[in-house]
């Protein structure tokens, strides 16, 4: 029941190698039957993301060259295209090292931003479509399943997930500050650009009601819009629409301030100075600074956003401490449970062969009774073969053991069957006296 994993991350992999090696979602259920019979493995799951590719398999015979020989064939990076730049940047764990891989990646502990909780539902989703696939049994599907367990409970104990290390998210976090509620919120974003669609995102995780987009080029806007459900406005439009935003989050790239002080002024006239929130997360400023000065506005800049990124990212990392003694106690419990499981045959088997000398003997014992013996014999003879049949076998190899040397067998035996310690020997049967039974009970060495 080995377990390992076979990838590459952000931490040892350059953006432009790993997405030439991501696997596409849709390509993902096909793929993950093919590296079930190419690689050999009992079981497989794929994760990738924009930070990480990963496979994670159990199998009894799994090679980390075969891995990367396969891995690379199917992406075509050949020895002549980037072969020799890429395998540097892969790893091949196993055993308890790819158990703690997975739940510190669930974790959020191994991701680019500390503790973003985002990996945690891109795990989950990579092990739905693996388990609809086929390619999860008994080993990986109870591995999974405890890594989002303790996975959970880092987030529940501990603070890794409380504090915000993005400007677009600690933006939105200042303005649940000021509106508890965010899903009755207008929100007008300044900007079409990455950040600002990250911050539309994290607007939309805490429900915002209605998105307005402004920017200096309109299809710009509405390809964001789009995306969003929102609606889309040209810069030059901002006046006659700031009045409806109770939130304004600002990012252009434009040279100059594209919010004046006068302009947030006249809005707040007509909201009747219901407050408003304003991040400015644009370098240089996109908000005039004398919008600071105007009561019932609550302007935020880039300073004061990286001032609460920084005291939060050293919040992470305390925390992360904590989430680190969790996760080794949820790897040594998994790893404990994962032993216990490889004696699951081992027992199987003690049973049917101690079930089959019981009804080998109950069969005997009964066509003694038929043939008049009485209830009294046939029962001290069935409980007489019993003990022998089944103590034999254990008897010669402890012997045997001893023999060469290995007296931990005995106290095994103790602690199997739960005998006193110290007991003295029975004395040995002289063999040319012993009759067969005796030597059941008595038996020496095999040679």
């Amino acid at each position: 029941m080995t377990i390992k994993v076979f990838g590459l991350s952000h931490k040892t992999t350059a953006v432009s190698l790993r997405e030439r090696v991501a696997f596409q979602a849709e390509e993902v259920p096909a793929v993950l039957k093919l590296a079930l019979n190419a690689l050999g493995v009992d079981e497989v799951v794929i994760l990738s993301t924009c930070n990480r590719t990963e496979l994670y398999m159990s199998g009894a015979d799994i090679d980390a060259g075969r891995m990367s020989d396969w891995f690379c064939g199917y992406h075509e990076v050949g020895h002549d295209v980037g072969r020799a730049e890429l395998e540097p940047g892969l790893y091949f764990l196993e055993g308890k090292a790819a158990v703690r891989h997975l739940m510190r990646v669930a974790s959020g502990l191994d991701s680019l931003m500390l503790g973003e909780p985002q990996i945690f539902g891109q795990i989950k989703d990579a092990f739905t479509v693996a388990r609809s696939s086929g390619t999860v049994g008994g080993v990986l599907d109870r591995l999974f399943r405890h890594a989002f367990t303790v996975a959970k409970r880092v987030r529940t104990q501990t603070a890794i997930g409380n504090n915000p290390v993005s400007v677009a998210y600690a933006a939105v976090s200042l303005a649940g500050r000021i509106f508890p509620d965010l899903h009755k919120c207008t929100a007008l974003l300044i900007g079409a650009g990455e950040t600002i669609e990250l911050v539309a995102k994290h607007l939309l995780q805490r429900n915002i009601e209605h998105l307005i987009i402004a920017n200096r080029t309109l299809s710009r806007a509405e390809s964001l819009a789009l995306k969003t459900g929102g609606a889309a406005i040209l810069l030059s439009d901002l006046p006659e629409h700031l009045a409806k935003a109770d939130i304004v989050i600002a990012s252009t790239g434009a040279p100059l301030p594209v919010l004046g002080k006068g302009a947030v002024e006249t809005a707040l006239r007509k909201r009747r100075h219901k407050p408003m929130f304003i991040a400015d997360i644009a370098v240089p400023r996109d908000v005039e600074a004398e919008v600071a000065d105007i009561e019932d506005a609550y302007l935020y800049g880039i300073d004061d956003l990286e001032a609460v990124i920084e005291g939060n990212v050293r919040a992470r990392e305390e925390a992360a401490k904590e989430a680190e003694h969790l996760i080794r106690e949820g790897v040594d419990d998994f790893m404990y449970k994962l032993r216990s499981l490889e004696t699951v045959d081992v027992l199987k088997s003690l049973r049917e062969r101690a079930e089959e000398v019981r009804d080998l003997e109950l069969a005997r014992a009964l066509r003694l009774a038929d043939s008049g013996q009485s209830v009294e014999a046939v029962m001290r003879q069935l409980a007489h073969a019993l003990t022998n049949k089944l103590i034999h076998h254990p008897t010669v190899q402890v012997r045997r053991a001893h023999a060469e040397g290995r007296k931990e067998a005995s106290d095994w035996l103790r602690d199997l069957f739960q005998l006193p310690a110290n007991v003295p020997a029975a004395p040995e049967t002289p063999l040319e006296s012993a009759d067969p039974e005796s030597l059941d009970r008595h038996p020496r060495p095999e040679s």
